[in-house]
């Protein structure tokens, strides 16, 4: 049997596109996931060899997901196929653990390569994303210091991304397993820290620093 793998992306049309190709290479689709929160559960669940996940999707985006997976599972090893080539992306989830990042309108056999590749144990990115990464490691990262990478916890990112997604109080505390007064806590750490003071403002932020989707 061939490499398990799990797909991770918001859109089934494109999970059913790669799970057909892909299958006809030898490797088995064991499960799919439309949001973060649900690689995450079927990773611990499943323990693939493999994730190939999307970064921006609802509930909680790739970077966080590959970060809990890394941290619960060392041995999955997670590949990003994303349509976003920003540095601030790429960077962010190669530091969460993913050990590939590809676009999405690479051609099919580089992703087959790249999928072998990483189960080999060999960092995989695409040449637009190669020099990505060059660029930053000659510069350096000091155009990121005010990025809600650099400002915000994991936690705090978790909720920013759920309160912009239009989730209450409540609901928040209730998906996290947490009080409401944790999540208050959380909200008004968040507000400081980016001195931002409305939900509003705070939803705007958080598409634009590619927490969450422009729709949910």
């Amino acid at each position: 049997m061939g490499l398990k793998i799990i797909l991770a992306d918001d859109h089934k049309i494109m999970r059913e596109g790669l799970r057909n190709l892909l299958e006809k290479h030898n490797m088995e689709i064991i499960a799919e996931a439309g949001n973060g929160r649900e690689a995450v559960k079927l990773t611990k669940e499943f323990s693939p060899d493999m994730v190939v996940m999307d970064t921006i999707m609802p509930d909680m985006n790739g970077i966080e997901a590959t970060r809990q997976i890394m941290s619960q599972n060392p041995k999955v090893k997670v590949i990003a196929l994303s349509m976003h080539s920003d540095r601030q992306f790429v960077i962010e989830m190669l530091k969460a653990g993913a050990m590939g990042y590809m676009l999405k309108d690479c051609a099919f056999e580089e992703l087959v390569y790249a999928i072998n590749s990483v189960a080999n144990n060999q960092i995989y990115l695409s040449p637009k994303i190669t020099t990505i990464v060059l660029k930053e490691y000659v510069h350096g990262s000091e155009k990121d210091k005010s990025s809600v990478f650099s400002v915000l916890s994991n936690r705090e990112r978790e909720v920013l991304q759920l309160i912009s997604e239009g989730k209450s109080t409540k609901n928040i505390a209730h998906h996290l397993d947490v009080s409401i007064k944790t999540i208050e806590t959380h909200r008004q750490q968040i507000m400081n820290k980016l001195r931002i003071h409305s939900i509003a403002e705070l939803t705007k932020y958080a598409v634009r620093e590619g927490l969450t989707p422009l729709e949910t």
